[in-house]
């Protein structure tokens, strides 16, 4: 570890010394990249340097230890105490640091949100879901943009896509993908029986054109008058786009806006991320035990969290935490358990570290 900490320090030295060289600073491209990788490595740098003081301080308050008055000795094993403490919270922080990073952590999200068994209540409590996020990202200065929403027309959504635009939304966003179960009595029950009902959420990082092999002929455009609720166009104007992938079978859906155009462009967004998701998946298949940690595969099968109206509470099911602030978290107060889910995976990428 400590080889690969000194390997980093070097590189990063190396690296600040050319970013100051006047010719770099000259060819934009290679400052600007330079100065990306030093961004990457500072939080290591500066831990690993925070880790180095911390130890030549335990090695003089030993010496003091061993050569000083009964009154300094006292001070020195206090010292020691703390210092021992401090390095071995660094440590762990380096090795938490030197994990693997996930390549689409810091990226943009596609989050789908569809209704699962449970009727119009299902379609409600997936109306929660879609306000839940987007609250979050509100809470977190990220922009979401609608991509596809195809509502109940009484309150409720079927399907609905956003992008969500924010740094890091992906590393704090990917554990949503799954099944999420709400217990509640729906408005329309008389006898006040609580309904089980579910709703689905994928999370797919956005990605570029040059990232995913999308071969324009293999995409079957079709154009059609949109439906759905208000907008003067609707039922006017083909302006509503459906995307097939005919080699994967994949069909998106775009009728969120008024032009054609936007909606295609929109379309193939989702298109090339859900085809980015495919391939991921094919090529993690070999791995996919490593990856089913506690925070779950991802399965948008799997159940990960159920959300219990009437005791005010959350569970996730991945981690085993339950929290008793039900009206928080659908106000887009996600934070306790995400940083749980992290923790989580954090310590479970440990044991193979």
């Amino acid at each position: 570890m400590f080889d690969k900490l000194d390997f980093i320090t070097g590189k990063y030295d190396e690296l600040a010394k050319k970013v100051s060289d006047p010719d770099i600073i000259n060819n934009q491209p290679v400052w600007q990249k330079h100065v990306k990788e030093m961004g990457e490595m500072e939080p290591i740098v500066k831990a690993y340097k925070k880790y180095k003081k911390a130890k030549s301080e335990l090695v003089e308050a030993k010496e003091m230890l061993e050569e000083g008055d009964e009154e300094m000795r006292e001070l020195a094993k206090m010292e020691i105490s703390d210092l021992e403490e401090q390095i071995e919270k660094q440590e762990a922080e380096l090795k938490i640091l030197l994990l693997p990073k996930d390549p689409n952590d810091e990226r943009n999200v596609i989050l789908e949100v569809r209704a699962g068994t449970g009727g119009e209540e299902a379609a409600l409590f997936g109306a929660n879901l879609l306000r839940m996020y987007t609250r979050y990202a509100e809470r977190r200065r990220w922009k979401t943009e609608i991509m596809e929403l195809n509502d109940t027309g009484l309150g409720g959504i079927k399907e609905a896509v956003i992008l969500i635009k924010g740094k890091g939304a992906y590393s704090r966003l990917k554990y949503e993908s799954g099944a999420h179960r709400v217990q509640r009595v729906p408005e329309t029950e008389s006898s006040g029986r609580i309904h089980t009902s579910a709703a689905t959420v994928a999370v797919l990082p956005e990605v570029d054109d040059v990232e995913v092999d999308l071969n324009p002929n293999d995409v079957r455009v079709d154009v059609y008058r949109a439906s759905g609720n208000g907008g003067q166009c609707v039922n006017t104007t083909d302006s509503a786009v459906r995307l097939t992938h005919e080699p994967t079978g994949l069909v998106v859906t775009c009728q969120d806006e008024k032009s054609q155009i936007k909606n295609k462009d929109k379309a193939f967004k989702v298109l090339r991320s859900r085809l980015y998701d495919l391939m991921m998946q094919e090529q993690n298949k070999e791995i996919a035990d490593q990856r089913k940690s506690m925070v779950g595969s991802g399965d948008r099968s799997e159940r990960i969290r159920t959300y219990n109206f009437p005791q005010g509470r959350v569970s996730d099911h991945r981690i085993g935490l339950t929290i008793y602030k039900l009206e928080n978290f659908l106000d887009g107060d996600l934070d306790e358990i995400i940083d749980g889910l992290i923790t989580s995976d954090q310590a479970d990428k440990m044991k193979n570290f």
